[in-house]
């Protein structure tokens, strides 16, 4: 009776101390076991050293432990601690060594470092081969949405919304190139499928900098009248009044820029049309004007 007795004590111990692992590893968000990846993410998130992190995240990879997540984790700490360029190389010479899945979130990842390193050229051709991907009914592996986390919060992410933020970023990289008239565009094939305040000061700003200075002001009046998302947003709106004030000189004197001419970038954006008027995100047909964009990718005016 003793032997069984000490037998039932012995198993509700055992199950006492891996309910306390068990609690122990959600509570710091770690994965179960002992392995390579494991210790990599204790180091990092239990331990707070990222440097060290690194090293056990190549540990991880070398030694083929979940590599989709080693080596989006290291590029992601590495970026933290300003070894963006490092990142970058990390990714281009083993994301071969990753699933078909984990592409889409890694190129998510590179497409921060380029922006990090202010490398626009690569940011912008990898946000176009996104869109291409749409276009071709290849994002999101196939599916019409995926899981994304914010915070702690999972959530899910329509093809639609995704298509509204690659533009943005895209529209955003253009700016930093100060190639205006393209990002003029690009956000408002954003505004089409998602308008809010924030990409009509983008587009204000886009037109202010080509001296089209009364398109500008009637982009800028939607806002503060209250006709877009997010206008009641206290950045939005501030930053749509003093972009007004910075505008008033100009709209009294009534000078104004012509509106550019299309351009190849203008058509490429075109192509995009097709996705928001007729939505099939499916679409396994490549539409032609893809076709003509890599031989003439020196003629953007980028």
């Amino acid at each position: 009776m003793m032997m069984k007795n000490n037998n039932i004590n012995g198993c509700t111990k055992k199950g006492e101390k891996q309910q306390l692992e068990y609690n122990y590893h959600v509570i710091h968000k770690l994965p179960p076991g002992d392995s390579p990846y494991v210790r990599a993410k204790y180091t990092q998130l239990v331990e707070k050293d990222p440097e060290a992190a690194i090293v056990l995240f190549w540990k991880a990879i070398n030694a083929g432990d979940r590599v989709d997540s080693a080596l989006k984790d290291m590029a992601v700490v590495m970026k933290q601690q300003d070894h963006a360029e490092q990142a970058i190389e990390a990714i281009q010479s083993f994301r071969d060594r990753c699933s078909k899945q984990a592409q889409e979130s890694l190129d998510n990842v590179l497409i921060d470092l380029y922006k990090k390193c202010g490398k626009l050229e690569e940011q912008i051709e990898l946000l176009k081969q996104k869109l291409r991907m749409i276009y071709q009914g290849e994002a999101f592996n196939g599916k019409p949405t995926k899981t994304a986390r914010s915070h702690g919060r999972k959530f899910q992410v329509t093809i639609k919304q995704e298509t509204s933020r690659i533009l943005g970023n895209l529209g955003w990289a253009y700016m930093q190139q100060s190639n205006y008239a393209a990002a003029e565009v690009v956000y408002r094939k954003a505004q089409q499928i998602d308008p809010d305040a924030n990409k009509a000061c983008n587009i204000c700003m886009c037109l202010l900098k080509q001296a089209r200075y009364i398109e500008a002001s009637s982009v800028l009046q939607d806002v503060l009248q209250g006709k877009i998302s997010g206008s009641d947003d206290p950045k939005s709106k501030t930053r749509a009044e003093q972009l007004l004030k910075e505008l008033e000189p100009f709209v009294s004197l009534g000078y104004t820029s012509p509106t550019p001419q299309l351009n190849l970038e203008d058509a490429f954006l075109e192509g995009l049309d097709q996705l928001i008027n007729q939505y099939a995100p499916f679409r396994s047909r490549r539409l032609p004007i893809f076709e003509e964009i890599s031989p003439c990718r020196d003629q953007l005016a980028c």
